[in-house]
């Protein structure tokens, strides 16, 4: 309406203009005042400052008149001549008293104030409400309901004043009744609907809205959708179209998606062509990521001329572009690669602007660029950091782009960044055979003011445990990209039928994790803790009498110094559900750096993921320990491994590996030992229950894990315990044990395979990731400990 009025009104003036142009432009020189009617609320002099200074020519007084309503105060302005005079009649828009929402259930009103450009004290505007009908609308399409109906009030409340009321019908939420794909062969529904932001509206759907129907949500799926055929070698995949039709019987969108895959393609051969002198092409060549027979990929493309624009800018030549080049045989389905170095432009970054950042510090943002003002500029190494900075988890949206600088060779960088909230609070429930239920309450932010670290606090509290941590992380350590951080503990375990002894540890970590490539991470790590042991009389009335291995340490509390480092090497495709990729994992700890106990541990774990066929994957685990120790000092008993149902399924927590048979004499269960070897391997068939929607997230699978743990080494003193003499077992009538030296400790200690194969559910669900296994043991030793069934999980909301 205003900007009609300001049509109109420019109308008017240029038919006043035209008929006193001489009279105006006559009096201008001499006009020494200007008249100001209409106005109430707005100060007259505001009305002059908008037409500057005398002498008033016909282009200052149009500049005048524009300018006044591009203020949005007046719904109407009018010049004219009076006397030698300039007057100018305003009329003033009225003023938004309140504004008020009605009829809002599933939005609440400060939602909607947020979203909505009219204010209380700001000028009313036709215009402005208008877009804020439509933008209510929006907001209601975007939480499924396309029957809202929106209808802006006003009510007068005198004085120029208005109450702006925003009567809202909600109307009936209609979700994503169904998804479907058309053309689709080589992936089925279930595994390309995992790929989609979108999901079908389900039993489940009161906890998540993402079976909401979103234009924008299902144009970043169609993306998706193209980045996953690329990575898997469909490099001609298209989508068709994509159609969503409103389905009244299903009460919902039914989304089809019409693909055309096309053929998958291998890479054929791979060359690197330097039309740079200096610059050596086998140099290049190492630092691609693709290699002729691989199924082609897209993603390792781009990483590869990623990888290629920053050695070649190692060489000195900052202005060097890598372009790949594709090549493609579509009889024999290759692509052939040619990755062309060749000199850029010389342009210079002029400066780099950050833009939007209400909470997060400027140097948070400027430090994930390997690219400072005055660079030269590098498209590559642009984009590099504007994933980095999408993947940090501070921003709703981040978008770098370009304006020209004040010379033709420099340019100003421009990121547009919006902040949103990084804190959390979480309620954590869960429930494991071995520790039974427990809960923790924990509070995080992983932009700690904003200047991009990393804090939280938890506690613990359950049946058999409980305890405190607080981590700390700065991702940047001394300027570099280095996470440094520390982690404080306190913990307390009951005795259980697991483990008939009480521990309380407390302590700390300081750590460094070294980023030595994209995969390749070098973790170090310092450990202070002290462990305070014992076994009480209600223990001892439940279970039996303890081993004398483990009386040895009642009572006690030792300090634990230890140096470690952690290698991993992370090819997965996803680190949260795995379908393709490896991960190897390597890790020592070095004990004895002062503290009372001296032992090297290693670790080793590899995991292999590969798709067998469809949406069925097969992972392959293999695992591997050892504990010694060192400097002449004995081994504590709680410094070896116990294992259970880590290592093989099947059997109870600390169920398998060396027991002292001593401890069972009383009819009780014989206490584990721990071992200082064991190795392990796991085969399991994960597949999809297809019977069940997808966004169920249940999916099931069939394991066979095989392992051993053994090599008893413990302490040979006791003369702490009381009465030590006069109980005295005599080992060689226990039939499997053998004391290997030790007084009063049965030992029975075994390096046979233990060996189950089962079932497993596995549920994605809502509340946390939900495993149940069950298994059969098919060898073991008389002495081990089974326990066919095991669930475990948690979830945080």
């Amino acid at each position: 309406m205003a900007s009609v009025l300001g049509v109109v009104a420019l109308m008017a003036v240029a038919g006043v203009a035209g008929s006193i142009v001489a009279p105006v432009g006559a009096v201008a020189q001499t006009a020494n005042s200007i008249i100001v009617e209409g106005n109430r609320r707005v100060d007259a002099e505001t009305v002059r400052s908008y037409f500057g200074t005398p002498p008033l020519t016909p282009a200052k007084i149009d500049e005048g008149l524009k300018a006044l309503y591009a203020t949005g105060l007046f719904s109407d302005v009018r010049v004219s001549n009076r006397g030698g005079r300039l007057v100018v009649s305003v009329e003033e828009n009225e003023v938004v008293n309140r504004v008020a929402f009605e009829g809002n259930k599933k939005i609440k009103d400060e939602q909607l104030a947020g979203e909505v450009q009219s204010k209380a004290r700001a000028p009313f505007s036709r215009t402005t409400v208008q877009a804020d009908t439509q933008r209510i609308i929006e907001l209601y399409h975007r939480a499924g309901r396309y029957d809202v109906r929106v209808e802006p009030k006003t009510i007068d409340r005198g004085q120029g004043r208005v109450d702006l009321v925003f009567e809202i019908t909600e109307g009936e939420k209609l979700g994503v009744a169904e998804i479907k794909f058309v053309g689709n062969k080589a992936y089925s529904d279930w595994k390309l609907k995992d790929e989609l932001t979108t999901t079908e509206t389900n039993w489940l759907s009161w906890l998540k809205n993402t079976d909401v129907y979103d234009v924008d949500r299902i144009n970043s799926d169609q993306e998706l959708l193209r980045r996953f055929y690329l990575k898997n070698g469909y490099a001609d995949f298209r989508i068709v179209s994509v159609t969503a039709d409103l389905d009244r019987k299903k009460e919902g969108f039914v989304i089809t998606y019409v693909l055309d895959e096309g053929q998958q393609y291998r890479v054929g051969t791979v060359d690197v062509v330097s039309n740079i002198k200096d610059v050596d092409p086998a140099r290049i060549r190492s630092a691609l990521r693709v290699a002729k027979g691989q199924v082609y990929n897209a993603e390792l493309v781009e990483k590869s001329v990623e990888n290629a624009t920053i050695e070649v800018s190692k060489s000195g030549y900052a202005f060097a572009q890598v372009r790949p080049r594709g090549d493609r045989n579509p009889e024999a389905r290759t692509i052939s690669l040619v990755f062309a170095v060749e000199e850029g432009p010389r342009v210079y970054i002029e400066r780099i602007e950050i833009r939007g950042n209400t909470r997060t510090r400027d140097w948070v943002i400027r430090r994930e660029f390997d690219l400072a003002e005055g660079d030269a500029y590098n498209r590559v190494l642009v984009d590099r950091a504007e994933r980095r900075l999408r993947n940090l988890g501070f921003f709703k949206d981040v978008k770098v782009t370009n304006e020209p600088g004040s010379a033709p060779d420099r340019v100003i960088l421009v990121v547009q960044v919006e902040d949103q909230p990084t804190g959390e609070f979480s309620i954590s429930g869960g429930y494991s055979t071995t520790d039974g239920f427990i809960g923790e309450v924990a509070v995080s932010e992983k932009n700690f003011l904003g200047r991009g670290q990393f804090v939280r606090l938890a506690g613990s509290l359950g049946e058999n445990v409980q305890g405190v941590d607080f981590s700390f992380t700065e991702p940047y350590f001394l300027d570099y990209r280095v996470a440094a951080g520390f982690d404080l503990s306190w913990r307390e375990t009951q005795a259980t039928s697991y483990s008939p002894y009480n521990t309380t540890t407390g302590g700390g970590t300081l750590r460094v994790g070294l980023p030595l490539t994209d995969e390749l991470t070098l973790g170090l790590r310092y450990t202070l803790s002290q462990k305070e042991i014992s076994i009480d009389e209600d223990t001892i009335a439940d279970y039996g009498q303890p081993s004398w291995a483990l009386l040895e340490v009642n009572n006690q509390a030792y300090i634990t110094s230890a140096i470690g480092y952690t290698l991993s090497y992370n090819m997965l495709d996803n680190n949260i559900d795995p379908t393709n990729g490896y991960l190897l994992e390597f890790k020592q700890d070095l004990a004895g750096v002062g503290g009372d106990v001296n032992y090297i541990r290693s670790t080793f774990d590899a995991r292999w993921y590969m798709p067998v066929f469809g949406d069925v994957v097969l992972m392959l685990r293999g695992q591997a320990g050892n504990v010694t120790s060192w400097g002449g000092e004995d081994l504590r008993i709680l410094d070896n491994f116990f294992k259970g149902p880590d290592l093989v399924r099947g059997f109870e927590s600390n169920g398998i590996g060396p027991r002292d048979l001593a401890s069972g004499l009383d009819g009780s269960d014989p206490d584990a030992l721990g071992g200082t070897l064991y190795w392990g391997t796991t085969a399991e068939l994960q597949f999809p229950l297809s019977f069940l929607p997808k966004d169920v997230g249940m999916r099931g699978a069939l394991f066979a894990d095989a392992g051993s743990l053994w090599d008893y080494q413990g302490g040979t003193t006791f003369e702490n315990i009381a009465g030590w003499e006069n109980n005295l077992v005599d080992c060689s009538a226990i039939e499997g044990s053998k004391t290997k030296g030790y007084a009063n400790v049965c030992v029975a200690d075994s390096d046979s395979i233990r060996s189950s194969v089962g079932v497993s559910l596995i549920w994605k669900s809502p509340f946390g990731p939900l495993r149940f296994d069950y298994a059969w043991v098919l060898s073991k030793e008389d002495y081990d400990q089974e326990q066919a069934f095991r669930f475990s999980g948690g979830t945080r909301f």
